[in-house]
């Protein structure tokens, strides 16, 4: 009964975040992507580092960061709700704002045009690389995302550890993979979201994309080739003890990672602050340009 009626208060928060005044006019691309995996066209936005049209430096290839955003939020998110186009002139750091709907991030269990996870490893990044001079390697890249998106990042960072050297979550839903109908009685996006991501209870989609069950089953010798883990939350999160029980179960495993509780609730002021501290981080664990 608790849990539920913390799910029905985490519907409102999730799809109903305060706004953020944010800078006008910021120095945004977008560009289209034919995706034959969701069997559409969608859009991604880039902001460019300061020097990469810089001349002289035509060779040079920056790390990039990918970001993904919450449920019912779009790309277009971070250049609207957060200072992050000013925050980002501090950094050469090449900035990818990615769509990912509603879909976790995940290839959905029901939806066979749904397959967000395929698309971003196999069609986005592939994409991004030959469009942009970015890095191509492990070491330059990063993804970060906020609540679905934090899942997201965390989850790509667990499963294909060889593509990234950091992976971050803000005030992430982690354990969404566990969330059941019965669970999730009021209806609405979350709802919506979550059974057609995941399907049932029993759905081999839920275990293979339980990222605490991921993180319980990776091998010791593995723990090394893991990416770098960041997470924080507000304490006064509804996903509060989700982060929390998520960095325990890193510190029981001993795999190498930073976690910050701050005060804070499920809202754009809470990650535009840490949205700069993570760009921050985000240079200090990637390869610089080359």
């Amino acid at each position: 009964m608790i849990r539920n009626f913390r799910l029905t208060l985490l519907f409102l928060v999730l799809i109903f975040p305060i706004p953020v005044c944010a800078q006008r006019d910021p120095p945004v691309a977008q560009f289209e992507l034919k995706s034959a995996l969701l069997s559409r066209p969608i859009n991604y936005r880039i902001l460019y580092p300061v020097e990469y049209r810089s001349a002289g430096k035509q060779e040079k290839r920056f790390p990039v960061l990918y970001l993904l955003h919450g449920l019912t939020g779009q790309s277009s998110n971070w250049i609207d709700r957060t200072a992050i186009a000013l925050y980002a002139t501090h950094y050469d750091l090449f900035i990818v704002m990615v769509e990912g709907g509603n879909g976790w991030y995940t290839d959905s269990a029901t939806l066979p045009t749904d397959k967000y996870e395929s698309y971003i490893l196999r069609e986005l990044i592939p994409d991004v690389e030959k469009r942009f001079r970015v890095s191509q390697e492990r070491g330059g890249r990063a993804v970060v995302g906020l609540s679905m998106g934090g899942y997201g990042a965390f989850k790509f960072g667990l499963k294909y550890p060889e593509m990234f050297a950091l992976v971050a979550s803000m005030s992430g839903a982690l354990d969404v993979a566990s969330w059941t109908e019965k669970e999730l009685t009021a209806p609405g996006a979350i709802r919506d979201s979550v059974m057609q991501t995941f399907g049932p209870a029993n759905s081999p989609t839920r275990g293979a994309n339980d990222i605490f069950k991921l993180v319980r089953e990776v091998p010791s010798g593995r723990m090394a080739s893991l990416p770098y883990f960041y997470l924080d939350c507000g304490t006064e999160d509804l996903l509060f003890k989700n982060s929390r029980d998520f960095a325990g179960l890193l510190v029981e495993r001993k795999i190498p990672h930073e976690y910050r509780q701050l005060p804070g609730s499920h809202n754009w002021q809470y990650w535009d602050r840490q949205i700069k501290e993570i760009l921050r981080l985000t240079v200090q664990h990637l390869a610089p340009p080359k």
